[in-house]
């Protein structure tokens, strides 16, 4: 059974089972695969393959009509809470913003939560230890999560959550919400317990 997060001299130290474990880091990895950057293949020209590695986007395919409207992805809406808009009152501002500064943002939110799957996959036993590093890791990586289950959960105001509660309550166990609704919470507590100890 989990048990919060305690300063321990110079580390962190919380205790979760196996299953529990099994779960942060399903839930970690969930949220790194969407968040990652698409790796780049390198191409041999040195300008594109910086611009790859940036992140910046290729004025066009080699091969490909540079006229030709390719159609846009759908974006998870996810993404929009993990990522949000830096320009919400100028639509082209805040894409030409994405454009720049997503790519970076991706890979150092990857990097967070790649940190905290690895701390949690090397823990002896039910004990998880955190060096400071790897617990500011930890709660950057939970705060992720919590906003991507947020998201599916579709709790983006007070009122949301207000009325989400009483729907849960009503619900079955079978109820796929009700699930995703216990992962929130113990991420939440998780989280906040790790907060707790970094602040004492």
């Amino acid at each position: 059974m989990a048990r919060t997060f305690k300063r321990k001299g110079s580390h962190f130290v919380a205790r979760l089972d196996e299953d529990e474990r099994k779960v942060v880091v399903g839930l970690l990895e969930q949220t790194h695969q969407l968040l990652a950057p698409e790796p780049y293949e390198p191409t041999g020209d040195p300008f594109e393959d910086l611009v790859a590695r940036l992140g910046l986007p290729r004025l066009y395919d080699p091969g490909q009509d540079p006229a030709h409207d390719v159609p846009a992805v759908p974006r998870d809406p996810a993404l929009d809470r993990l990522l949000p808009s830096a320009h919400r009152d100028d639509p082209e501002l805040a894409a030409e913003f994405r454009r720049l500064t997503e790519h970076g943002l991706r890979e150092g939110k990857a990097a967070n939560l790649a940190m905290a799957i690895e701390a949690l996959l090397d823990s002896d036993g039910d004990k998880v230890r955190l060096d400071h590093e790897q617990a500011q890791a930890m709660v950057i990586a939970l705060t992720d999560v919590r906003l991507l289950l947020g998201e599916r959960l579709g709790l983006r105001t007070d009122e949301d959550a207000d009325a989400f509660q009483d729907r849960l309550e009503a619900a079955a166990d079978n109820d796929p919400h009700f699930h995703l609704a216990a992962y929130y919470d113990f991420m939440t507590w998780l989280q906040e317990s790790l907060t707790q100890a970094l602040m004492s």
